[in-house]
């Protein structure tokens, strides 16, 4: 007990340390990228840090931009910048529909999270963050962990989403809820009631939010065929609650009620979508599509599909209530995420009057509120935590 106290302490002291040599020693650099549409995109490098990365803030008409840092070894540097433009626009789009008074952002770190990961990248990355003036907040994402956005913090008071009291902490059981209540809408629309006893759910991804769904689906009633490139995770949760396990490569092609795409985007394409096998598609992945023009495809075959940036949106409901005036409390963020599934099922009735797909549907409505400033925020958003947090 006493070692790990002492550890803790030293990881402590040296963090202190890394932070105070950043002020002294900062190679930060941040450089304007130019994309029609897009209020700000910023290439950030750091050579003592080992750090590069992109942020891009896509629109801030309802309030500041807000949304995650994802952690990911691209390639090439414009696979990041395609990434995060496509992310930044579905946040904007997603926070317009979700009514939180936040604009639309994203951040890519270009690095191995598994290997690639220090404190001096993170810090680094956080002097960058508190440099656009509360322009963009940030917060875990996909390769990233709350654990990362505390050191983050050492940096900038620009972060959502710390492990500690004051905050809203992992987002992951929040999306994870408006994710099941949008496998439970498009049921509803196509069945007529949105029970999943005897339904089978195909789940694709089980990360933090897609392991949590499938505690969900379980409990529900649900049959449940998994799979994730990590296959020893899917014979565990397979394992754990009676389900099938398919290769990653065959998910797409089973035979099921739902589709659940929970890992990354673009999996539904002009190459997947002839494939699928199933009635209806609801995850929690962003930007599942890989164009617009997909959600066409989908509605001529007959497949319903939740809009992404729509059923995805517990996580972003539940970390933007910690910035609010009277600070965090779980129940506003609770019963917000349930009503996703009300919002679905208005949006399935608006795309079937118009004969259009439900992504147009969707698109048209966040449009709309950002146009007429719905949901604009008035008070700025309040930091609750300390630096020392």
């Amino acid at each position: 007990m006493h070692t790990q106290l002492q550890e803790k302490t030293d990881s402590k002291k040296k963090l202190e340390n890394l932070v105070q040599e950043g002020q002294k020693l900062s190679s930060l650099q941040m450089e304007t990228i130019r994309v029609q549409g897009y209020e700000k995109v910023v290439k950030v490098t750091d050579k003592l840090a080992g750090l590069t990365a992109i942020i891009a803030i896509h629109n801030t008409t309802l309030g500041p931009a807000l949304g995650g840092i994802r952690i990911q070894p691209y390639a090439r540097f414009e696979d990041a910048l395609e990434d995060v433009l496509r992310l930044a626009k579905g946040m904007t789009y997603k926070s317009a529909v979700s009514e939180v008074g936040f604009g639309g952002g994203k951040s890519v770190i270009i690095a191995d999270p598994k290997k690639g990961k220090t404190p001096e990248m993170l810090l680094a990355f956080g002097a960058a963050v508190q440099a656009l003036g509360g322009s963009y907040i940030c917060a875990e994402d996909v390769g990233s962990t709350t654990k990362d956005v505390k050191i983050v913090r050492k940096s900038t008071q620009y972060v959502v989403g710390l492990p500690h009291e004051k905050s809203s902490k992992d987002p992951s059981p929040f999306t994870a809820w408006g994710t099941f209540r949008g496998v439970q809408s498009v049921l509803k629309k196509i069945y007529g009631t949105d029970s999943l006893v005897g339904r089978t759910v195909a789940v694709q991804g089980l990360g933090h939010v897609g392991s949590v769904l499938v505690g969900y689906l379980f409990w529900a009633g649900a049959d449940l065929i998994l799979s994730d490139i990590d296959g020893e995770q899917a014979r565990a949760l397979a394992d754990k609650y009676g389900a099938r396990v398919v290769p990653a490569d065959q998910i797409l092609q089973v035979s099921c009620d739902v589709l659940a795409p929970c890992a990354l985007g673009g999996i539904l394409n002009g190459k997947t979508i002839p494939l699928l096998r199933c009635r209806a598609i609801a995850g929690a992945a962003n930007n599942q599509l890989l164009s617009d023009s997909d959600a066409n495809a989908l509605r001529e075959r007959g497949i319903l599909y939740a809009p992404d940036f729509v059923i995805n949106a517990g996580g972003l409901l539940n970390v933007s209530a910690e910035l609010e005036e009277e600070g965090y409390n779980p129940t506003s963020p609770r019963e917000k995420t349930h009503r996703i599934y009300d919002t679905l099922l208005a949006i399935y009735e608006i795309a079937e009057k118009n004969q259009e797909s439900t992504h147009t549907a969707a698109l048209a409505l966040a449009e709309y509120r950002i146009r007429y400033n719905i949901g604009k925020r008035v008070i700025p958003p309040t930091f609750h935590h300390s630096v020392d947090e």
